[in-house]
């Protein structure tokens, strides 16, 4: 957070920019500070929307490698004594990106090592996740500086390699991740109406499900009118394949063999998956490259610099509000949800009578409250509540992790490195090692076009199977 605000502040030709940059590191621990003062913001939620941030930023500065300004900056900041050359070459481009990004990943990597098997914030490793910003902000910017020591050939190596198969593991894990939110959606709102009979849910499932459908189709009819032009024959075809497998899982999900071992498959689900493989469709043909005349947008807005910005800077932050989502989402990767408490063991309990007296009003509390959850008056969250008002420390307050983590910190760390991949290969696929230009536009390229469309055609399969598995395996699912 810190290290974003300072950067308006790098031209500035003084030390009291250096100064300024310098104090930035303790900034992610001030956004924290205040997300976590704040009532509706848990430590939780402080810490991710950090992470989020530092994402943010380090994608950012990525995209602004490309060109000398950001090295100038850099330079500026040591009031141009020292001159930052990579083999006695500069510093920007191709290489660059991949350096800047490797180094956040190295910087996830670690942590989710060191952060291996924490549950709960009592943990004594928990306050490396969700504190000590100043020193990981430091760490993080020194594997910045160790990055730039590297030789090229290594970063030939990860970048073609590595990181591309990182890159495709992300993209497939969004995949799952949506299809799963496709089917708890659904079944949440049946839930809701089975439980309730209650005809505000009903007209959410039926409204969102027709308006999804709806938008689908009108998405559709804008694809074939403005991009399947004559001569267009990759629009053409990709707007039809997504056409034709939008019928098809429509009609898979409501075949009579599917409800038969999966009652709760639905239209619902099928909905929320064409319109975003509708979206991801409609992205790639109004991001391609317009030298056979297909793409209309792109000729109507011109290649500004100020479009060519904004678009990155809204892709950044795009990747990094679904890295974040993703990263905490483990109802599909098979970690366990939130909430859940252990049974209390009344095993050893003895129902009779108080032989002791309780030393403090704190210690009678705590039995009263035992007993209640012990017989099942309160739920056992009512503990964890105790524990928080006993708590001396008033910072504990606003701990919403003492019984358990709101999500695996390991698998946290390892899906922003993979979206460290992401992102220094949307950059650089299209753009050539030595290749030092202006601005580069993300996501416009015939790549990341089929990138998208791809997709879209692997998420119908990933949803096709999640309907027909239960019929193929039955014994595993228990519908």
């Amino acid at each position: 957070m810190g290290a974003l605000l300072s950067l308006p502040l790098l031209a500035l030709p003084s030390a009291g920019t250096l100064l300024t940059f310098a104090a930035s590191c303790c900034g992610a621990a001030t956004c924290s500070a205040v997300c976590s003062a704040c009532g509706k913001c848990q430590s939780s939620t402080a810490t991710r929307i950090a992470y989020a941030l530092i994402l943010l930023v380090n994608s950012i500065l990525s995209w602004l490698m490309f060109t000398p300004w950001a090295l100038n900056k850099l330079q500026h900041l040591t009031l141009d004594y020292m001159k930052i050359t990579c083999a006695g070459k500069e510093c920007y481009g191709w290489f660059a990106v991949h350096r800047i990004n490797f180094a956040l990943g190295v910087f996830h990597a670690v942590l989710a090592v060191v952060l291996l098997g924490v549950r709960s914030s009592k943990d004594g490793r928990a306050p490396i996740q969700n504190g000590f910003w100043g020193p990981k902000i430091i760490g993080w910017l020194g594997l910045i500086v160790v990055a730039f020591l590297l030789p090229d050939k290594f970063f030939m190596v990860w970048g073609n390699y590595f990181a591309l198969f990182g890159a495709i593991l992300f993209l497939l894990l969004g995949l799952i991740l949506l299809v799963d939110l496709a089917h708890t959606w659904a079944e949440f709102c049946l839930e809701k109406i089975e439980n309730n009979d209650s005809r505000a849910w009903r007209g959410v499932l039926i409204g969102s499900t027709l308006g999804m459908y709806l938008i689908s189709i009108a998405l559709t009819i804008l694809m074939y009118i403005f991009f399947a032009h004559s001569g267009c024959s990759m629009n053409q075809s990709a707007i039809t394949i997504n056409l034709i497998l939008f019928l098809l899982v429509s009609f898979i999900s409501v075949h009579p063999t599917v409800q038969e071992y999966n009652p709760q498959a639905g239209l619902a689900q099928s909905a929320m998956v064409a319109i975003y493989c509708t979206y991801l469709t409609m992205s790639a043909v109004s991001m391609e490259p317009d030298d056979l005349q297909c793409n209309p947008l792109i000729r109507a807005r011109g290649t500004r610099t100020a479009s060519v910005v904004v678009g990155a800077i809204v892709t950044m932050l795009t990747i990094a509000y679904t890295t974040t989502r993703a990263a905490t989402q483990g109802v599909a990767l098979g970690s366990k949800g939130n909430g859940a408490y252990s049974q209390v063991n009344t095993e050893e309990v003895e129902h009779g009578l108080v032989t002791q007296q309780p030393n403090t009003r704190r210690d009678m509390r705590a039995d009263a409250l035992r007993a209640a959850v012990e017989s099942g008056s309160l739920p056992a969250s009512a503990l964890d509540d105790s524990d928080d008002e006993d708590s001396e420390d008033g910072r504990d307050a606003k701990d919403d992790e003492r019984a358990r983590t709101q999500y695996d910190y390991s698998l946290f760390h390892i899906i922003f490195l993979l979206a460290t991949a992401w992102v220094a290969t949307l950059l650089t696929m299209s753009v050539e090692p030595d290749a030092n230009d202006a601005f580069v536009t993300v996501g416009r390229s015939y790549w990341a076009s089929w990138v998208k469309i791809v997709s879209g055609w692997v998420c119908y399969c990933i949803y096709t199977w999640s309907l027909v598995a239960p019929v193929v395996l039955p014994d595993r699912f228990g519908y």
